[in-house]
């Protein structure tokens, strides 16, 4: 390694000029994509970018990270944002910095591998759309994936950045899968691809300082073009990790303003912008300029999505995910999915059980989609397994994995599993061994024809391409065809400035102010009376002032009268009117549960008056189709409803044998945990 690369420290005068340095080095922020999806959940809004879009592009980073990952899913899912509005946008504010985004190879921005036509047709509008830098990756390290994407990010005369998902089987790096070899050879494939720079992608934090340098002195030594580091603070070594990277001579790094910065997401720039000053590194950003900007994002932004920070730990890192290696954008989704499935209790017997089915599915790295493949297949084992079976609910997606649509495992997946989930595979039950993309029909001129009179040009085509389901649901909030659900509209900073005062009187214990009723002094006509109702008695306080006796108190007594039991009252000596006799409530007549309340209108059916064996959702979701229809006979196990949780695909068997009597919801709709989704009689 060159003198060039090494680290040095220059000389600064008392006023703090910096001369430039030798060779500075690159940030790519990532605050507006992969900080806000680490920490939110991707639910940044457009709107909330826009305050300092013009701020940032006056730092001078290589790049902005805007785009791609799961923002495009996110926005139409969860925002009613179009996603392709989202670049036109920033593009207005942002004039001089180059627009990144992460694609998934032949994933694209999804969670699974799409045909040709749509992989080409996707990137083709990235380009035009104002992408300017295209960080690729697989999350098999399969490069057969990027077969259809880089000839068309080249002929756009965009940069293709290739990755490399790092990942281990080993605490540290080693072992027979992910070694320095592995990881050489890898970037040595993306050279002869024509990347024009290579990505190590530490999705979960893993990567070892020492480790680090290790493998960046490798790289620059195997390959000419520049190394570029994302690694995520999960496990608090990032930062370690990118100063031994920049020792060992990487050219760019990833960070995230400091607001957005640490947990699950990414090292904060500000420290390392001050660590590498007057350095032959420095980067040569202003300080002052970074602070601006914090400042708006710490005190107008930020409280708008606290409430979606994970609050079941008080540290800001995990080491735990040296053990079950989900990346920080995957966690925050998990913890969400597990609440909502009032399961949150059972966080520890997932994170146990992800290593395990991680190694039967093939090691394969944990990065989106593996990551969420894995993650939910991990949920459904620990939610539905007992002592006699395991894997009794397995995704479409892990089924598609053993099939082979995703690519090569790193190593074999586990034959039994592999075997029982192509039992009845529509593609059959041999898997395959070509390139994924080879098998799946052409799919863009079908999906022009289903939002046919709904999409207006090949974007919307391509957001219903994509996701068949959410897609079409978005493009009605769209053009007007369907009222976008409430929660789906932006919260305002007084909306949030105002659940955190509920939150404090909550904690001080004065979340309901009572009111202070001033109480007259007992007078000497005070008399004393026995109200009997029923098999109860209270004891009346009566007081005439004035004019005639009011009830001054009512005080129920301790003990209650035997049944049948005669009593006998003493006279008083003054005859007066009856004291008032209080009303009391008719016992109540138990009504049946009420089912938890869906997002959607649809959900008012959620209990069926049918007579029969109801069919109720598992888990909270969306229903992608049902594959039966009232009338149509069902056998006990046989698929009636695909569900769709945590983005991936669930067959829900029939409990019962029998014909559909009814059916509740209807493709598109959000369900809730034990909504009934259709009965069988």
């Amino acid at each position: 390694m060159s003198d060039h690369n090494q680290v040095k420290i220059t000389k600064m005068d008392f006023s703090g000029e910096r001369p430039k340095a030798e060779n500075p080095l690159k940030i790519q922020d990532l605050t507006f994509r992969d900080g806000q999806q680490s920490l939110f959940a991707t639910r940044g809004r457009t709107e909330d970018m826009i305050p300092i879009a013009e701020m940032m592009d006056q730092v001078g980073f290589w790049a902005l990270e805007t785009w791609g990952g799961a923002t495009f899913d996110a926005m139409h899912r969860f925002l009613n944002e179009d996603p392709w509005e989202r670049i036109r946008t920033l593009k207005r504010y942002i004039k001089k910095t180059r627009f990144s985004m992460l694609l998934r190879g032949q994933n694209l921005v999804g969670y699974r591998n799409y045909a040709d036509d749509v992989a080409k047709a996707f990137v083709e509008r990235a380009a035009h759309n104002g992408i300017d830098i295209f960080r690729t990756f697989d999350a098999l390290n399969d490069y057969r994936n990027f077969e259809t994407v880089f000839p068309v990010i080249k002929e756009c005369g965009k940069h293709f950045q290739g990755c490399i998902c790092y990942s281990l089987t080993e605490r540290r790096m080693g072992g027979e899968v992910y070694n320095l070899e592995y990881y050489v050879k890898k970037a040595k494939e993306l050279e002869a691809m024509e990347a024009n720079s290579i990505c190590i992608k530490d999705m979960a934090g893993l990567m070892a300082p020492y480790d680090a340098y290790v493998l960046v002195k490798a790289l620059k030594e195997a390959v000419s073009v520049p190394i570029h580091l994302h690694s995520h603070f999960t496990s608090g070594m990032s930062s370690m990790t990118h100063l031994k990277a920049v020792e060992a001579g990487v050219d760019i790094l990833g960070t995230c303003m400091s607001p957005y910065g640490f947990r699950s997401s990414h090292p904060a720039l500000g420290p390392l912008v001050m660590t590498l000053m007057g350095t032959n590194r420095d980067t040569g950003f202003d300080i002052k300029l970074l602070s601006s900007i914090n400042e708006v994002l710490e005190k107008e932004i930020l409280p708008k999505y606290r409430y979606l920070l994970d609050d079941t730990k008080v540290s800001i890192i995990d080491t735990n995910v040296l053990v079950h290696q989900i990346p920080g954008g995957m966690l925050s989704n998990l913890v969400n999915q597990l609440r909502e499935m009032d399961a949150l209790d059972k966080l520890d017997k997932v994170y146990a059980e992800l290593p395990k089915v991680r190694e039967d599915l093939g090691q394969v790295p944990l990065v989106t989609p593996m990551s969420q493949i894995v993650a939910t297949q991990a949920i459904n084992n620990i939610l539905f397994d007992d002592e006699k079976e395991r894997y009794k609910m397995i995704t479409a997606q892990v089924k598609d994995l053993c099939y082979g649509l995703y690519g090569k495992t790193p190593v074999p997946i586990n034959p039994k599993i592999q075997k029982k989930a192509l039992k009845d595979h529509p593609r059959g039950e041999k898997p395959i061994t070509c390139r994924p993309a080879e098998v799946i029909e052409p799919e863009l001129d079908k999906a022009k024809e289903d939002v046919k009179g709904l999409a207006v040009d090949l974007e919307d085509v391509l957001i219903y391409a994509l996701y068949p389901v959410t897609g079409k649901r978005f493009l009605k909030w769209k053009y007007g065809k369907e009222e976008p659900p409430e929660d789906v509209r932006p919260r305002t900073l007084e909306d949030a400035k105002a659940e955190q005062e509920l939150i404090k009187k909550a904690r001080a214990g004065k979340l309901v102010e009572k009111k202070e009723k001033v109480v007259p002094s007992k007078g000497n006509n005070l008399r004393k009376f026995n109200v009997f109702v029923d098999d109860e008695y209270f004891e009346v306080g009566v007081e005439e002032v004035g004019g005639s006796p009011i009830v001054s108190y009512v005080q129920q007594a301790q003990s209650q009268i035997p049944a049948q039991q005669p009593v006998t009252v003493a006279p008083s000596p003054q005859v007066l009117p009856a004291a008032p006799q209080p009303q009391v409530p008719a016992a109540p007549v138990e009504q049946p549960a009420v089912p938890a309340k869906s997002t959607t209108t649809a959900s008012k059916k959620a209990e069926s008056d049918s007579e029969g064996t109801p069919l109720k959702a598992p888990m909270p979701g969306i229903i992608v189709s049902y594959k039966k229809q009232v009338g149509d006979s069902v056998n006990t196990g046989e698929t009636v409803v695909i569900l769709e949780a945590m983005k991936m695909e669930n067959a829900l068997p029939s409990p019962a044998g029998g014909t559909i009597k009814s059916i509740n919801f209807a493709g598109g709709d959000t369900v809730a945990r034990n909504d009934v989704l259709c009965v069988i009689g």
